[in-house]
C-alpha cells in the first residue's frame, strides 16, 4: 500500500511540473535556445511582489494552461523580476543580470514590459499589460515576430 503512495505522490508531482512555465533567466541560455530551436524570445519585465499590473498579466496569460501549451512550442520565455520585498530578493548575480537587461531594453523601468525579440536580441515589438484572453494576446506577440 505504502509504494502504491508513494506513486501516485510521484505521478501527482510530476503533472504539475509539466504544467508549470518555463521561464528562463539567463538571457545568454535563452539567445542559445532561441537560436537552436529557430524561436522568438519573449521577454518579460516585471515587479512579481509589488506590481498590480504585473500580478494580473501573471494570472490572466502567463499562468493559464492555454499560453502555456502554446509557450512550450513557440516562445523562449525570459523572465526579468524586479521584487522589492526583502524575502523575495534575487541572488546578487541574478538581480545584477536583470539590471543589464533592464538597461538595454527597459530604459523607461516599464512594469509590466514585455519585449519580443529574435535569438540576435533584435527587437520585433514591445507590449504591456492589455486586458485580453491569452488567445488576444499570443495574436499581439506574434504580430511582431518577423
Amino acid at each position: 500500500m505504502k509504494q502504491y503512495l508513494v506513486l501516485i505522490m510521484m505521478l501527482i508531482s510530476g503533472a504539475g511540473s509539466v504544467l508549470a512555465q518555463d521561464w528562463n533567466t539567463d538571457f545568454t541560455t535563452a539567445k542559445e535556445l532561441a537560436e537552436t530551436n529557430d524561436l522568438p524570445i519573449i521577454l518579460v519585465f516585471q515587479g512579481s511582489d509589488w506590481c498590480a499590473p504585473c500580478i494580473k498579466l501573471d494570472r490572466a496569460i502567463w499562468s493559464t494552461n492555454e499560453f502555456k501549451e502554446y509557450a512550450k512550442e513557440h516562445y523562449v520565455m525570459l523572465q526579468a523580476d524586479f521584487p522589492r520585498r526583502k524575502k523575495n530578493a534575487l541572488p546578487e548575480e541574478q538581480l545584477n543580470k536583470n539590471k543589464v537587461l533592464a538597461e538595454n531594453y527597459n530604459r523607461q523601468g516599464i512594469f509590466p514590459f514585455v519585449v519580443v525579440m529574435n535569438a540576435n536580441g533584435e527587437v520585433y515589438g514591445e507590449t504591456s499589460y492589455k486586458k485580453l484572453t491569452p488567445k488576444e494576446y499570443i495574436e499581439e506577440l506574434n504580430s511582431f515576430i518577423k
